[in-house]
């Protein structure tokens, strides 16, 4: 493969990406789940039939380079939108266009819209005439679960392929591609080339802007032999991809989530760490780990809900790194604590309750009277005030709606501190069931 001197003043180059960008599929690095013999994506490109789909991956995985491809084989005019950029306008236009290629040159027109995810409904909807008609090929790229975020009607026309970050193995391939056309005088050591790979976190683009930037520095340099100590010298602070907003985060929360409430301190610590090593808010994290005490411990161990309170307090005082050992101790805290959601279903089904249920009065026992009407309209008669009754309980009373009937929200369990309450409630109750068979 011949030499590319990308930094020949003479003439701008493209980006190392663009002229590393594959000219057929066979030169993809990754996605053999789609692109191996008998996969998916290599059948349609086998096929001879072009269809619509959406390619749903993160960044730097090859969406638009597979669109490029697909338009590639199919001899079709490739039309990309971006869909942060453009509005319901753009779309027009390049509708226009596809029909002018098409009566102009007999060329079919492959359609991509980059993040499609960013088009709100009515943006989505301007495409599906022209798909139905099939003057366009449809194929959107995002990072988003196209459940949540592509129409159903738009949704139903397209395949939808998942892409995968490239495992370090496959950015090796692409750092030896990359080392042979654009740097092959510059050594990297082992340990420096790790660093690297793992710095691109799956994400080809990134791995090649990386290598880039560090050519021209060792350029600048005249450094021949590029190490982990160039590389701190030369990168900034080694921030691993992570989209604050998009669905590696919630599946992150849900995986830190999880392994809380399955009692596993270090997975929990893993993920905890590994949120707050890719950007995430640590106030958001506080936030959430006070709703895993509340959710998953609750009365089982109440220390947990003071603990993960006062943690998000530290972080409030100190900040960042200082306040995050605070979040990481009440995580390893609530891992460890006995578990109950006993209170969060017994929260939610006497919320079930109340919303199918009618409004039901208040027994007049129950009520307080303050006036002398109040009095003689019976409010507060026979209430039994339960600091005179012995053991300080009321056996029997009742403080549900007369005509409603009788339910048990709150079920504890066998564990921590709710293994008492549910000895002291069933205690309770054995005591009312005695004092009816009284009355």
């Amino acid at each position: 493969m011949s030499t590319v001197d990308l930094f020949d003043p003479a003439k701008p180059a493209a980006p190392l990406a663009e002229r590393l960008r594959p000219q057929h599929i066979d030169e993809v690095v990754g996605q053999s789940h789609l692109l191996g013999e008998g996969r998916p994506l290599r059948l349609a490109f086998q096929s001879g039939r072009l269809h619509s789909m959406i390619l749903w991956g993160p960044p730097g995985v090859g969406k638009t380079t597979l669109a490029r491809l697909m338009a590639q084989a199919f001899d079709a005019e490739f039309l990309p939108l971006s869909a942060v950029l453009s509005g319901v306008k753009d779309i027009r236009e390049a509708i226009a266009q596809a029909q002018q290629m098409l009566q102009q040159r007999g060329r079919h027109t492959i359609l991509f819209v980059d993040e499609v995810h960013r088009f709100n409904k009515s943006q989505q909807d301007a495409f599906l005439p022209f798909v139905e008609q099939g003057l366009v090929t449809f194929i959107g790229a995002t990072t988003e679960n196209p459940s949540f975020e592509v129409n159903n009607a738009l949704l139903s026309r397209a395949q939808v392929y998942v892409l995968h970050a490239l495992s370090a193995e496959e950015l090796a391939q692409l750092f030896a591609r990359a080392q042979q056309v654009a740097m092959p005088e510059v050594r990297f050591e082992d340990d420096a080339k790790e660093r690297i790979i793992g710095y691109a976190d799956g994400d080809a683009r990134r791995l090649l802007n990386v290598l880039e930037q560090l050519h021209t520095a060792a350029q600048t340099a005249g450094v021949k032999n590029i190490d982990v100590a160039f590389l701190d010298n030369t990168l900034a602070q080694n921030l691993r991809r992570f989209d604050k907003g998009g669905e590696a985060f919630y599946d992150q929360i849900s995986a830190l989530h999880k392994s809380v409430r399955g009692s596993n301190p270090d997975a929990a610590l893993y993920w905890l760490v590994r949120m707050l090593d890719g950007g995430a808010d640590a106030r958001y994290l506080a936030r959430r780990i006070v709703r895993m005490a509340w959710e998953d411990i609750g009365l089982a161990d109440p220390r947990a809900i003071q603990l993960a309170n006062d943690a998000a307090q530290t972080y409030e005082r100190l900040g960042s790194p200082e306040g995050e050992l605070a979040l990481a101790q009440a995580v390893l805290y609530l891992a460890c604590a006995a578990k109950s959601n006993a209170g969060y279903v017994a929260y939610n089904a006497a919320r079930a309750w109340v919303a199918q249920d009618g409004s039901r009065e208040v027994p007049l026992h129950l009520r307080n009277a303050p006036t002398k009407l109040m009095k003689q309209l019976d409010y507060g008669k026979d209430y039994r005030y339960a600091h005179d009754e012995a053991g300080g309980y009321a056996a029997g009373e009742n403080y549900f709606p007369d005509d409603m009937p009788a339910v048990s929200f709150y079920q504890p369990v066998e564990r921590g501190l709710e293994a008492k309450i549910a000895e002291k409630l069933a205690h309770l109750r054995a005591l009312d069931a005695a004092a009816k068979k009284k009355t």
